[in-house]
């Protein structure tokens, strides 16, 4: 399991022009999974991100998590972290793990998130996905399992 996390100020997530979620403060995920992922690799990167120190305390130090600071979670689904671009031009994508799996254990992931007391908003899993949000820092960081 790979994941992109971003410290925002702000961000939504567009199908069809229309918002499907929005956070105001916390994390953007770009979420990937691979054909061995399972149980063990969602419950320990949820537990890594919700407890991530990466926000400011009041003295500016990196010391408080998204937990901590009352922050939310847009959470986006993202095959192509496991794109192979070593051969050619073209990306291989045959490290993705197959829809059907990565959905089910998708939606596991924000669900373990959501038993941490966190709000978190989705795009729509397979859909093509608009996604703004202001990287504030910027911060961003590579969680994998």
């Amino acid at each position: 399991m790979r994941v992109i996390v971003q410290r925002a100020n702000d961000a939504q997530v567009y199908v069809d022009n229309e918002v499907v979620g929005q956070v105001d403060h916390g994390l953007v995920l770009l979420v990937g999974i691979t054909h061995d992922d399972g149980e063990k690799d969602v419950d320990y990167v949820a537990d890594k991100i919700a407890n991530l120190r990466i926000f400011e305390d009041a003295d500016g130090k990196l010391n408080d998590s998204v937990l901590d600071v009352g922050g939310a979670i847009l959470s986006i689904s993202q095959f192509t972290l496991y794109g192979d671009c070593r051969k050619g031009r073209r990306p291989n994508f045959t490290a993705a793990a197959k829809p059907e799996q990565a959905e089910a254990l998708y939606e596991t992931f924000n669900d373990k998130l959501r038993e941490k007391g966190l709000q978190v908003e989705t795009g729509t899993f397979g859909a093509m996905m608009d996604v703004q949000f202001t990287n504030h820092g910027p911060v961003t960081l590579i969680v994998e399992s």
